[in-house]
């Protein structure tokens, strides 16, 4: 069978997509999906074996080049790409307007989210078949039940949870060398941020007990920060900026991660890397980074009295401590 999912933004929900498609590889025999996603994201589905199509889209990009010809031109070759394939399934696993015109674009049945469950309502009138999934469950848990009724297979236990990745190529960051762990304190939304001086006594901390600390950014605010973080701190290191793809390797030859509630933490459990989240106001319930059964364990701390600077680098320590080398 030929799937073609619909799942185009933020790196958090690329990545809580994958256990779903995981389950319905196991279900149905011999499906084969493509993938539709934003291009900054397009090296997430890639690493996944049941993937044999990325189409990379560039919503926001053509937008503001309404008025030029490359973006018009680009358009039309998405457009020919995702009709290039009839589809045994159509599933758009957003819910939002501008995947659902995505969906009509593509050639076979469509499925999405009902009523009440979409994000954007409107959304469910590109699809002759709609399934529940309530919003109150974790996005990993709503993927998979929309992905099963669309199927038609049981939904799994969550202990048999599987993001299913292969593991990027290592990237080693110049001056980098050794165990180290990377330090993600940058996300979106600036009330999800651990504070500054809290992260200073916890990473001070971290660092007293062995590793190396690698400090990634995204923009200019969070490279200064970086750079404060990285001050009088023994074995820190400010990474150039880089792509998903060599955030991946670098992720993936960690001893493990230290973070707030990112995208990158979610790719940290898929994975199979220890860790510590940080949710100062997300509660991990619905947005937590959530580890496969079998896996190294990921601790999400939210309560006050966890996310105290001595708290976070005692848990890391306890988590860190019995794990091989």
């Amino acid at each position: 069978m030929n799937l073609l999912i619909i799942k185009m933004t933020s790196l958090g929900d690329v990545v809580h997509m994958l256990p779903a498609l995981t389950e319905a590889a196991a279900h149905v025999p011999g499906l084969r999906a493509d993938w539709v996603v934003e291009e900054g994201f397009a090296a997430i589905p890639g690493w996944h074996p049941a993937v044999e199509r990325v189409i990379p889209s560039a919503l926001r990009r053509w937008r503001r080049g309404l008025g030029q010809g490359a973006a018009w031109a680009e358009m039309a070759a998405f457009r020919r790409e995702i009709q290039a394939r009839e589809y045994g399934l159509v599933l758009d696993a957003q819910g939002l307007l501008k995947s659902a015109l995505v969906t009509r674009l593509a050639r076979g049945p469509r499925a999405g989210l009902a009523r009440g469950s979409a994000r954007e309502s409107l959304a469910c009138l590109a699809y002759a078949r709609r399934y529940p999934a309530p919003r109150e469950l974790h996005a990993i848990t709503r993927n998979r039940l929309l992905t099963a009724q669309a199927l038609g297979y049981p939904m799994g236990a969550a202990s048999e949870l599987r993001y299913g990745l292969v593991a990027p190529a290592p990237f080693q960051a110049a001056g980098l060398t050794g165990e180290y762990v990377v330090c993600l304190h940058g996300t979106a939304r600036t009330e999800k941020e651990y504070p500054e001086n809290d992260w200073r006594e916890a990473l001070a901390r971290i660092a007293a007990l062995g590793p190396r600390v690698a400090l990634p950014w995204g923009n200019a605010r969070e490279k200064a920060r970086a750079e404060r973080l990285a001050m009088n701190l023994a074995g820190a290191v400010v990474l150039p900026k880089l792509g998903l793809a060599e955030m991946g390797g670098l992720i993936a030859a960690a001893r493990g991660v230290i973070g707030v509630d990112t995208g990158l933490m979610h790719l940290a459990a898929a994975l199979r890397k220890p860790g510590i989240g940080l949710y100062p106001v997300t509660p991990p319930a619905r947005y937590g980074a959530y580890a496969e059964a079998d896996a190294p364990a990921l601790v999400n701390l939210s309560r006050p009295e966890e996310l105290a600077p001595k708290a976070v680098a005692q848990a890391f320590s306890g988590l860190f401590s019995g794990l091989p080398r």
